[in-house]
């Protein structure tokens, strides 16, 4: 197994190493045996994170899903990586990368291994380079989450089955995918990073960052394709968590104004009562008065 990178682990960021013994038990099984993972993990915002390996022994893949990096293999050829790019290291092949000191990247990365893992690396079209632009995409983003998820199961093993199942469907997309061409607008990516973020104060500014345009291009693509802008998108879906909260918990008006990144609960009554039309207390009021629906 390759050395993973020791790089201090930050809030919103994991790394999962598999034991030993349960490597050892998904490269014997029928189902896993020629494709399986040995480490994963998650870094946001990954600043000062850098890794260089001589010698390895398993394939690599690091997606990039914000920010900026760069890449170094064997022969000194170097590669800038950036929002949407996908590396896929083969065993063998000495490299070094490290994250931008301006704009660090959040990365979702996998070690594997397995007699597939070539097979599935030429099919997908790193035969020429180990890094190819897929762009920020729901189907990539979703296929690394869902690969993580085996970390709640003290180290089981059938989540970890799972787990292999979830990588092989994840390398199998890459020949159907479509890379977004530049200056392309991935909705489902776009969304999907927007309820990854509802704790947050995202501006235009870094959601269109994160789809690689300027504002201006950002705003008028997302209209077109939506009829709304980006951040009347981004407060309903603030506003829907924040009646699923109302709904469902106990939490006061401030509390759940400070689970949505509002530090002022007036200023997020204002917001929520413009897209309820009523606000937050009026909207828990009416569950007790049988105005809840179905």
């Amino acid at each position: 197994m390759s050395r993973t990178s020791d790089w201090p682990l930050p809030s919103g960021s994991l790394r999962l190493l598999l034991p030993p013994a349960l490597r050892q038990k998904l490269a014997n099984h029928p189902l896993s045996r020629d494709l399986y993972p040995t480490s994963l993990g998650h870094y946001r915002r990954a600043l000062h994170h850098q890794m260089s390996r001589e010698q390895h022994d398993d394939h690599l893949l690091i997606y990039c899903s914000e920010g900026r990096g760069v890449l170094q293999v064997e022969g000194g050829q170097e590669w800038p990586v950036g929002c949407g790019d996908l590396i896929w290291l083969p065993p063998g092949m000495a490299h070094a990368y490290r994250a931008d000191e301006q704009a660090p990247w959040t990365i979702s990365w996998v070690h594997l291994c397995g007699d597939s893992a070539a097979w599935l690396r030429r099919a997908a079209g790193y035969d020429e380079a180990p890094l190819r632009h897929w762009g920020v995409q729901h189907a990539l983003l979703n296929g690394f989450a869902q690969l993580l998820e085996a970390r709640h199961s003290g180290y089981r093993f059938q989540p970890f089955l799972l787990a292999a199942s979830r990588l092989r469907s994840l390398l199998c997309q890459l020949p159907l995918l479509r890379p977004l061409r530049e200056g392309g607008l991935d909705l489902d990516g776009l969304h999907a990073h927007m309820r990854e973020n509802l704790h947050a104060r995202l501006d235009l500014a870094q959601l269109a960052a994160f789809c690689n345009l300027s504002k201006f291009h950002f705003v008028n693509r997302y209209r077109a394709a939506t009829g709304r802008t980006p951040i009347q998108h981004f407060l309903h879906l603030k506003i829907e968590y924040a009646c699923q909260l109302l709904d469902s918990s106990g939490h006061s008006i401030a509390q759940v104004a400070e689970a949505l990144g509002y530090d002022d609960s007036y200023y997020f009554s204002r917001l929520f009562s413009k897209v309820m039309g009523m606000s937050p207390s009026a909207y828990r009021q009416r569950l007790g008065q049988g105005k809840g629906g179905a």
